[in-house]
């Protein structure tokens, strides 16, 4: 027996020493917990140079990079690298907690305080985080730092099944039930503070009472009879009778008032009315400067300044060159309305939501059906019945209003089942078209109301279109252009026309020498090559900078004050004023410069629709793929008048038109227009391709100015590489660079990464001083550079006769 039980204590001193000890001791604590420190600090400070660099790291951030990459972060590659992990694509600005989080374990470690406490810390800590996140990402539209892309989705998730309102309530529930958890808070609480709060604004305002007022007793105004008397007639308030009042020595004694004596009332005089004398008034002519009756004698002379003198016989587009449809007309359909008004009416009724009445509005693709709900119907009850009613009434696109803006009205949108056409015939005939004043009128089309819309791309000022292929974006554009081309003389507007598919804009060159403007240098007026883009938008740049300047010698604020001065005659054209016509870039399909330009298409669309609107440069953008990538941020805040025709999901919507709505469209030029405030429901007006033709031929015709509109010249960036000329600055593996250039007949500064191990920015520069030495081509955007040496025979030749030459 005694054996048996030595072998079971061997045995469990065994298991004991086989098991590992999770305790540490002092000096590992120590270790462990200064590691921790430091990380929080790192974190930190990562986080905080995130804020500042984390737009110039964006490049290196596609991938994990590699050592030679540079970042601009205070914590290097790795502080980008966490720093974006965290707050771009984790919950944003609440990260710090957790930087705060390890900093504070590590003191915990290190003293040896209790870890339970800890626990709590990173438990309640982890929850405001979450929550902070949630509520950053409430008030931003896109993926943003503040909340952080968790932020961003979580709010898109709440709102896409509760509304913003009940994200807001959420938000709000989540915050008091953290307060009563962690602060052990409750309604008397919240209640204390409210009372203490009053108290402080309250006894700011109070005044103290002097001895006089806590010792005055109740004064008596009864008054004498003269008084009484002379109250009544002349109304004399009470205040204005001044009480005397004597005080006893004594403190116990009450104070002796004595009666108010009124106030001496002014006798009244009767006045006669003596006859009125009539006075004439002269006022002195305000002298006139020496440049203004200069200016007026030259408007006496020759008239005001006339832009369009050297095309005056120009005659403007014709409307039978528009085509009529036989169906314009908007065709009533009685059982049609009546169908559709029984089926709302019983299935809004199958849910128990009364209608006290309900209006229809025939338009030509869409019939608006305005109904009013009983008493204490909640709203969103009937917008969540929006694909319940699309069922009943076996329609495509219901769209569901509620409320219709200025209206106390519930609106429902129905598609008729002959829709109309809406001819670019009947918009241009308009009263409203032909009447109007604006400076850049555009008739998009017809509202549900039938009444045709026309608006002031001068006013926009600047148009977003987007939508999916094939729903009118085209038609849209040769809409806007028609509009413009029926109403402003061609010394009044120019076109920069930017067509990457080739094919959609090509009619317009029948009028270049009239209406289109291009550079000095280029052949064609359309542009369609993605490096000629590049340089025409710098070029508008430079004419924008330019007509800044003589908007500042004219002292004007904006093109209109400017071109009125001009016509007055009050600005000399030999100072280099000229009259400035308005400019319109057309960019047919942003999103194929964006793919294979990005930044240098994006910064300078970015730069003109911030600050060209004043001096009469105005963009229209259209693009078929409305996602983050194409729409970014920066160009959503610059168009406020979008266009979005039907795309295929929800986000597409929200990201050009920051709601919902267009994926509800029925196609076919069915539109939704918003200036940033209510969305308007258009049936874009058709023009076809045989109209255009016609009215580009009509045009081109007439006598034209001897050349297009020419912009200033741009010289790119890659043409200035004439500074590495000089052999004796030229590097040291050039002569091997160019023969690896020649063999490989391709030239790139990747190639040379690759052979001769060089990090890019030396690459960069042995590229740059091939295509001085006339051995590579100029920048090609993304393809590579052009090799102009065929051989090892001619490169011996080139650089023979460079080293003969100096």
């Amino acid at each position: 027996m005694a054996k048996k039980t030595t072998k079971k204590k061997t045995t469990k001193t065994s298991e004991k020493l086989k098991r590992p000890s999770l305790k540490l001791s002092s000096q590992q604590k120590l270790i462990f917990g200064s590691l921790l420190i430091i990380l929080g600090v790192l974190l930190f400070i990562s986080f905080l140079s995130f804020l500042f660099t984390g737009k110039a790291d964006q490049s290196i951030l596609s991938e994990f990079p590699s050592r030679d990459a540079e970042a601009e972060n205070w914590a290097r590659l790795l502080g980008a690298k966490v720093s974006d992990l965290f707050i771009t694509r984790g919950f944003g600005i609440p990260s710090f907690i957790f930087s705060g989080l390890l900093f504070l374990s590590g003191v915990y470690v290190t003293l040896n305080l209790k870890m339970s406490r800890l626990r709590k810390h990173w438990i309640w800590g982890t929850l405001i985080v979450i929550w902070l996140s949630i509520f950053f990402g409430f008030f931003t539209h896109k993926y943003d730092v503040l909340g952080g892309t968790i932020g961003y989705e979580m709010n898109q998730f709440f709102q896409d099944y509760i509304g913003k309102i009940g994200t807001a309530l959420l938000l709000v529930f989540g915050l008091i039930t953290y307060m009563a958890i962690r602060f052990k808070a409750t309604g008397d609480t919240f209640v204390n503070v409210f009372k203490r709060a009053k108290k402080g604004v309250t006894s700011e305002f109070k005044t103290e009472a002097t001895p006089e007022e806590d010792t005055i007793a109740p004064i008596d105004n009864s008054l004498s009879e003269e008084a009484e008397a002379i109250k009544s007639a002349f109304e004399i308030p009470l205040e204005n009778l001044e009480p005397t009042i004597a005080k006893h020595s004594s403190r116990d004694s009450k104070p002796e008032i004595k009666k108010p004596t009124p106030k001496p009332v002014p006798e009244v005089k009767m006045v006669v009315d003596e006859p009125k004398v009539e006075m004439e008034v002269e006022t002195a002519k305000e002298e006139k400067s020496e440049s203004d009756n200069l200016a007026d004698k030259l408007v006496e002379d020759f008239g005001q300044f006339d832009p369009t003198l050297e095309l005056s016989n120009f005659q403007f587009p014709t409307l039978d060159l528009l085509k009529k449809y036989d169906n314009e007309g908007i065709a009533i359909n009685q059982e049609e309305l009546e169908e559709n008004k029984n089926r709302i009416v019983e299935t809004l009724n199958n849910y128990k939501i009364g209608i006290q009445s309900i209006k229809a509005t025939i338009g030509p693709t869409v019939t608006l059906y305005e109904i009013v709900p009983d008493a204490g119907v909640r709203i969103s009850k009937i917008k969540n019945l929006e694909d319940d009613i699309a069922l009943s009434l076996s329609a495509l696109g219901i769209r569901i209003i509620a409320p219709i803006p200025g209206k106390g009205t519930i609106g429902i949108e129905v598609p008729n089942k002959n829709a109309t056409i809406v001819s670019m015939h009947s918009a241009i005939a308009s009263q409203k078209f032909q009447s109007s004043k604006m400076q850049l009128p555009i008739a998009l089309g017809k509202t549900i109301s039938n009444e045709t819309l026309v608006v002031d791309l001068a006013k926009m000022p600047h148009l977003l279109m987007a939508g999916a292929t094939g729903q009118g974006k085209s038609v849209g554009l040769n809409a806007v252009l028609t509009s413009l081309l029926y109403k402003k003389h061609p010394a009044e507007v120019k076109f920069v026309l930017v067509d990457p598919k080739k094919v959609e804009l090509t009619l317009f060159n029948k009028i270049e020498r009239h209406y289109l403007a291009k550079l000095p240098d280029s052949e064609d007026a359309i542009i369609t090559d993605n490096t000629k883009v590049i340089n025409t938008l710098n070029s508008l740049c430079i004419e924008m900078d330019n007509r800044y300047e003589l908007l500042k010698n004219a002292f004007c604020r904006n093109i209109a004050e400017y071109n009125k001065k001009f016509k007055a005659r009050k600005l000399n054209p030999n100072d280099g004023h000229q009259f400035l016509p308005y400019i319109v870039l057309v960019v047919d399909e942003f999103a194929d410069l964006i793919m294979t330009a990005g930044k240098e298409v994006e910064t300078p669309i970015a730069r003109l629709a911030q600050l060209a609107r004043a001096i009469g440069i105005h963009l229209i953008i259209a693009t078929q793929r409305p996602s983050v990538n194409v729409i970014t941020g920066i160009i959503k805040a610059n168009f406020p008048a979008r266009i979005a025709f039907r795309v295929t999901s929800k986000i597409d919507s929200r990201t050009i038109l920051d709601g919902s709505g267009a994926d509800q469209l029925i196609g076919r030029g069915d539109m939704l227009y918003t200036q940033g405030n209510d969305m308007i429901r258009i049936q874009c007006a058709f023009v076809d391709t045989p109209e255009v033709e016609k009215i580009t031929e009509f045009i081109g015709a007439q006598k034209a100015y001897p050349d297009a509109y020419l912009l200033p010249e741009y010289v790119g960036e890659e043409g200035g590489t004439n500074l590495d000329i000089d052999i004796a600055d030229r590097d040291k593996l050039f002569r091997e660079a160019a023969e690896i250039i020649v063999t490989a007949q391709q030239g790139s500064a990747s190639l040379l990464q690759r052979k001769l191990k060089l990090g890019y920015n030396r690459a960069g520069r042995i590229i740059d001083q091939l295509e001085a030495a006339g051995i590579v081509g100029p920048f090609e955007g993304s393809k590579a550079r052009q090799v102009l040496v065929p051989d090892f025979v001619a490169l011996d030749q080139l650089l023979e006769n460079e080293t003969n030459n100096d």
